[in-house]
């Protein structure tokens, strides 16, 4: 490599000292010269390179169907097996055939699957040796050097290629490299292979937010394309020989909420049956390193632990007040699901400066009922650690489950008394009517300089699709305002009905309503939600925002999206609210997490198509101990009537429960 960048420098200072003539010819010769290269590295790697057949077992993504092959395959083996991209396999072909580099086909086999980086490891039966690549080192990528993609789609006996630069080298948390190739769904499973012939990864969908087989695809052909570097994966290549399927590896650790390229990774909660508990690592530890790399920020721990697979040991050293521990952890694939605590009581909201968060709502029957606190205590103490706020409160319990007991301290008037109190598991019913959220006589004054207000018109850069908001008139800073993002049903945008119904809601609750629109109003498409989480990010750099009350929320297509934008950017949206709509298989949930906590609300009218892929969604939520509110009702779909919205404004207004 170093040779050839010389041979280029010395052709490029030839260009600027001689005549325009000869300058013209050097040209000539740097482009006979990389045509050379990218040809020579093409022919290297091309043998390993395999034209994959499937058949029967398809599924449709936006434009494309998956599982419709041609696709490509990269020998990896000499015993017959061949790594590809899981998009084409998503649905379990019945038929795989191969075509193999001496000539003929044979019958293939899914051995496993690496459900990390998203590749099936493919079995041929033959009693040839079958040609595998040179590997290229992960630690001698460069960005900006070339990267071929090489494909065998078209027919067995040439290659179908193209050329970029390797884009970034640590992307989607360290699990892939990014090149501006134009990678086609033809081509996932082929390789990109460097000037010298030698592979650096597999190709294959993926998109930053996670999500199935098939997220990314739709910016196939775009400049934006990713491969699993082949260095990761080989040396687990014998566990998928055996038919192990690989898991991403889990700490089992939830990080204090906040941005993760600005702060350090503290430990928020730390279930005891992960294997960070287990390992000694404890709640307010702040984690300094990982496997020998020092951790700055949250981003940082990510991708040094996206690229780790279940059963991978690795060394963490933290800081427990001023002094350093290490730790060894083997991750996991799996911690059983997080079930949320709950005290049975509303926080009342409002400015105030005083320590402590002043109960507001008690609920019927709940812990704290039964332990007698009353709307008007202020709450100070947590197992004799002060209480800040409610915020600070909703840190403190997610280092807690349902089931175990906490020593609340109290002030009512003068008066100081401590409460023992047993955790429930957050309610899915909706309190039947709720006193108000702001203390007596206390509400926002709408006065001096403050953003706009009243109908907005957001006009967010390098995006086509319109965005209203609607912010109270009597804004005040002071006070923090709860989110609903209104995602509209296809061809149901209607400015002025949409006014009518929410301004009189958002003056009464502190509420913001945010509704993006579609760039065609006739459907929402899954790569809109970047352009929701935009608008949304708008709305929190200019309001004070409630962050317990954002609510993504839509009716029929609308409530799809509300999903995919809900568990898409699930560090910012706190409840999801989907009227007559079905989780899209691409929403993807991850497990109930302690401290992004979010509530789902949604509706199933018997008659509607979609009821038995409502229901299980909700099967599915409720399984992973996500509190799922579900208002049933006769008939076919509809939107909510006058007593279901006041409810579920209710079931917003009670977002902030503890």
């Amino acid at each position: 490599m170093k040779v050839f960048a010389m041979r280029l420098l010395l052709l490029a200072t030839l260009c600027l000292l001689v005549s325009p003539w000869t300058s013209a010819w050097a040209q000539d010769d740097i482009a006979t010269i990389e045509e050379r290269a990218i040809l020579a590295a093409v022919d290297k790697a091309s043998p390993a390179v395999v034209r994959i057949e499937t058949y029967a077992g398809q599924e449709r993504v936006g434009e494309l169907i998956a599982g419709e092959g041609p696709t490509t395959g990269l020998i990896v083996s000499e015993d017959g097996y061949i790594l590809s991209s899981e998009f084409n396999f998503v649905q379990n072909p019945n038929s795989i055939i191969v075509s193999l580099p001496e000539g003929g086909r044979a019958a293939a086999q899914i051995v496993a699957r690496d459900e990390s980086r998203k590749l099936v490891l493919l079995k041929v039966k033959t009693d040839k040796k079958l040609p595998t690549p040179e590997i290229a080192p992960r630690d001698e990528f460069v960005v900006g050097q070339w990267t071929i993609a090489i494909g065998r789609t078209y027919g067995p006996d040439a290659p179908n290629l193209s050329v970029g630069i390797l884009s970034a080298a640590d992307r989607v948390w360290g699990k892939v490299v990014q090149t501006d190739a134009k990678i086609s769904p033809s081509n996932y499973g082929g390789p990109i292979v460097d000037i010298r012939g030698r592979v650096m990864g597999i190709l294959a969908p993926f998109s930053p937010q996670g999500g199935d087989a098939v997220a990314g695809a739709e910016w196939y052909d775009s400049g934006i394309g990713f491969a699993v570097p082949l260095s990761d994966v080989m040396p687990h290549l014998e566990k998928l020989k055996a038919g192990e399927n690989l898991k991403p590896g889990l700490l089992g650790v939830s990080l204090k909420a906040s941005d993760l390229y600005e702060t350090p990774p503290e430990v928020a909660a730390c279930p005891a049956t992960s294997p960070a508990a287990e390992a000694g690592i404890k709640v307010g530890d702040k984690i300094v390193e990982v496997s020998g790399q020092p951790v700055v920020r949250q981003a940082q721990l990510k991708h040094l632990l996206g690229r780790k697979y279940a059963g991978d040991v690795v060394q963490v050293v933290v800081l427990r007040g001023e002094e350093q521990l290490p730790f060894e952890v083997t991750l996991t694939d799996e911690i059983r699901p997080y079930v949320n605590p709950f005290i049975g009581l509303l926080p009342l909201r409002g400015p105030g400066k005083e320590k402590g968060v002043v109960v507001r709502y008690v609920y019927p029957g709940s812990p704290a009922a039964e332990a007698g606190i009353e709307p008007g205590d202020r709450l100070t103490l947590l197992d004799g650690d002060e209480i800040p706020d409610a915020g600070s409160l909703s840190d403190q319990l997610a280092a807690f489950t349902f089931d175990e007991e906490i020593t609340l301290t109290l002030l009512r008037g003068e008066e100081k008394k401590e409460v023992k109190i047993k955790l429930a598991s957050l309610p899915t019913e909706i309190p039947a009517e709720l006193p108000s959220a702001l203390p007596d006589g206390v509400t926002p004054a709408g006065e001096g300089e403050r953003p706009p207000v009243g109908p907005v018109d957001l006009k967010l850069a390098e995006e086509k699709n319109e965005c209203l908001a609607y912010v109270p008139t009597t804004y005040d800073p002071q006070f923090t305002y709860g989110v609903v993002i209104y995602l509209h049903a296809p061809g149901e945008f209607d400015r002025e009905k949409l006014l009518a119904r929410w301004q009189p809601v958002c003056d009464q609750q502190q509420l913001i309503l945010l509704a993006p629109q579609a760039a065609d109003p006739a459907k929402w498409t899954p790569g809109e939600v970047d352009f929701i989480s935009k608008a949304l990010d708008d709305i929190l750099a200019n309001y004070n925002v409630d962050r317990s009350r954002i609510v993504a929320h839509g009716y029929q297509a609308g409530g799809g999206i509300a999903y995919l934008a809900g568990f898409t950017h699930r560090d910012r949206v706190r409840g999801i609210a989907a009227v007559d709509a079905a989780m899209p298989g691409r929403a993807a949930p991850a497990d109930n997490d302690p401290v992004l906590r979010v509530a789902v609300y949604t509706t199933r009218p018997d008659k509607s198509p979609l009821a038995p892929a409502i229901k299980a969604g909700v099967d599915k939520l409720e399984k992973l101990k996500y509190p799922v509110t579900t208002v049933e009702h006769e008939g076919p779909g509809r939107y909510l009537n006058d007593e279901e919205f006041a409810g579920f404004l209710r079931w917003i207004d009670s977002l902030d429960r503890f």
